[in-house]
């Protein structure tokens, strides 16, 4: 054990004795830094401007990859590339119809024949309407499109006018916005038992006011889209009632379709009437699968 208190000095290390070799370089490293930086003030070689200093500062405050390349984190991201596209989303009937029978009984003409206005639309036993799962699922769809770029624009949104609108307007309202690509949204009323999900294509129509010609080929390639898309992401059987197990129903007694001049289906998304298909149309997560699905084949449809 050792002490050391206050008064203690404890003894010196010798300190080694400098040869010639350290005091000769001792006398040259001041002498070489001053070179150091007179050869930085004047520029290195290969420097036009004479400020190597001033360039490899610039380059040393550039943000640098892991891969070595400059960074493009600060760059602002790509346009998406559905900026520009344009969907109508048509929620069919109106909560209120059923208060409006002497407007949406009105005849109006849609080529091939005159047809009422619009309808109530239909129910589940327990009362959820048909128009109210129109307007969440067109609701929840249009999110989905404008997250990814697409300028959205819905027929109506259950507030103007209180009801309807009438079906020709539906479709003046697509073909005015010069839509990319239009969809209607609807369940069906079928009969108990009658299951699964189907998309109404138009058919080939050219009379009165209505002449889908030009819209027939590509309204199949969307509908077509749209069916497998949604059928993956929600799980629903094609209609085992209609359609004949594809999943795609064509028709000429539709003035939503008789009237577009661009792109345009009808989806039934279930049967209503059915216990099965009604306990899917009545809960919230699975009408969001319904709108991805729906969104996946649109934008499929768009891309091209």
């Amino acid at each position: 054990m050792s002490y050391v208190g206050p008064d203690f000095d404890p003894p010196q290390p010798r300190r080694p004795r400098r040869g010639p070799l350290t005091v000769a370089l001792a006398a040259l490293v001041p002498g070489a830094l001053i070179g150091w930086f007179v050869y930085e003030a004047v520029g290195g070689p290969g420097d036009s401007s004479g400020n190597t200093s001033s360039a490899a500062a610039a380059s040393s405050s550039a943000p640098v990859s892991p891969s070595g390349t400059a960074s493009n984190d600060d760059k602002p991201p790509g346009p998406s590339p559905l900026k520009g596209k344009v969907v109508v989303i048509d929620p069919g009937h109106n909560v209120t119809n059923f208060q409006h029978s002497a407007e949406i009984n009105r005849k109006v003409d849609i080529g091939t024949n005159w047809k009422e206005c619009d309808t109530t639309g239909t129910s589940t036993n327990a009362g959820y309407a048909e128009a109210q799962f129109t307007m969440d699922v067109s609701h929840r769809l249009k999110t989905i499109l404008e997250k990814q770029g697409v300028t959205v624009k819905l027929t109506h949104d259950g507030d103007s006018p209180s009801w309807g609108p009438c079906v020709d307007q539906r479709a003046r309202i697509g073909n005015d916005a010069h839509a990319d690509a239009a969809i209607s949204i609807h369940a069906d009323g079928a009969p108990v038992g009658d299951r699964g999900f189907h998309v109404i294509l138009p058919g080939s129509v050219h009379a009165g006011g209505a002449d889908t010609r030009a819209i027939v080929g590509p309204s199949a390639t969307l509908g077509k889209g749209i069916a497998g898309d949604y059928r993956r992401a929600t799980g629903e059987q094609f209609s085992n009632y209609i359609g004949d197990g594809t999943g795609l129903v064509t028709r000429k007694d539709l003035g939503g379709l008789n009237l577009s001049t661009v792109p345009k289906v009808f989806i039934e998304c279930g049967n209503m009437r059915d216990s099965n298909d009604a306990a899917l149309l009545t809960n919230s997560a699975w009408r969001q699968k319904a709108a991805q699905g729906i969104s996946e084949g649109i934008v499929s449809f768009l891309r091209g």
